[in-house]
């Protein structure tokens, strides 16, 4: 299958690594309006560039584009290619509001065309084998869960390009960074039913949060609280979930959430605890999610299925980061529909 990358800024390069990985894939074209920008992917992996975006979407031989510009322009985008009938990899937030995401969903049925959103996450192997042990009853009835998202982005990283930090197109902490956290807490706990949040911007200099604080109320009783920040010094200190059940307790955290920290089931025998424990110690990171997410798009396409990360995947997680916000602009809980 032929892909082309829309957006040439830092992510896009992981996309085309990863479809360079992948057999049977292949990138044809990239898209950006800094021509310099797709040097490297016309020079590195023989990518025909385009300045005009509706010009690259004409070419008949293009099957799937990867939408890597600044959140808030991904409506557009989608649409259009949606209306060219080419399949969308959208990376995260799929987009800034509900309005516009509803919008590409409705594109891509309208036109028969997947929809998958970039949360790669959910392919890493203890982000994984939570899920099967969530699933098999093992931690038996839910009590509560801790999301932490407390990294480092310095005022260097917000000052390179205009639109970061910004609210339309580009969102805090919560919507760039925690986003992909906040995620594997839906996949884990299921449907939030009311929020209440505080939000702050603390030390950098940009108009949206950088420290946000929050409690989630799930319609199965269950309660998370989510910590997240963009203001750690010096360097990226800590992201993990934790999920208490009445029969065991488990933490997957790290950096970047790579690890058990804590894994004590009340059902398992030390034995097999120990061995997952290894097994994810001597593979942490897997298949690159990029790269798993490309090769799931191109199954679904296949086997005409829905991509493991669907539309309404990326809506949820969305929605609750819009809760977040309302919230902490109320000052008072919000429930969501």
């Amino acid at each position: 299958m032929n892909f082309a990358i829309i957006g040439c800024g830092f992510i896009a390069k992981k996309h085309a690594n990863a479809i360079q990985q992948i057999n049977n894939a292949n990138l044809l074209a990239v898209c950006d309006r800094v021509p310099e920008l797709m040097d490297t992917y016309v020079s590195e992996y023989g990518a025909v560039p385009y300045t005009d975006l509706e010009e690259l979407l004409k070419v008949p031989s293009i099957d799937v584009v990867n939408i890597c510009t600044p959140s808030g322009t991904h409506a557009s985008i989608a649409e259009l290619a949606a209306a060219y009938k080419k399949h969308i990899i959208v990376e995260k937030p799929i987009a800034m509001t509900i309005d516009e995401i509803d919008r590409i969903q409705a594109a891509a049925n309208k036109n028969g065309v997947k929809l998958a959103v970039v949360h790669p996450n959910r392919f890493r192997p203890a982000a994984m084998k939570l899920k099967e042990i969530l699933n098999s009853g093992t931690l038996g009835k839910i009590s509560h869960a801790l999301c932490i998202v407390n990294w480092n982005r310095g005022q260097e990283y917000y000052d390179q390009a205009p639109w970061r930090g910004t609210k339309q197109h580009d969102g805090g902490v919560l919507m760039n960074q925690a986003i992909h956290n906040l995620d594997l807490l839906l996949w884990y706990m299921g449907k939030p039913q009311e929020v209440y949040s505080m939000e702050a911007t603390r030390l950098r200099n940009i108009e949206a949060e950088d420290v946000s604080a929050g409690v989630i109320r799930f319609e199965s009783g269950a309660l998370a609280t989510v910590q997240a920040s963009t203001t750690v010094y010096p360097k990226n200190y800590e992201e993990s979930i934790t999920i208490f059940g009445e029969n065991g307790t488990v933490k997957i955290g790290g950096r970047n959430a790579l690890y058990f920290e804590t894994i004590d089931l009340k059902e398992r025998k030390e034995v097999e605890i120990k061995k997952m424990v290894d097994d994810i110690n001597s593979n942490p990171w897997g298949t690159p999610g990029h790269e798993a997410i490309i090769d799931n798009m191109m199954k679904a396409i296949e086997k005409d299925q829905e991509p493991a990360i669907t539309g309404e995947d990326g809506r949820r997680a969305v929605q609750l980061v819009l809760s977040f916000y309302e919230s902490a602009k109320l000052n008072q809980p919000v429930k969501l529909i």
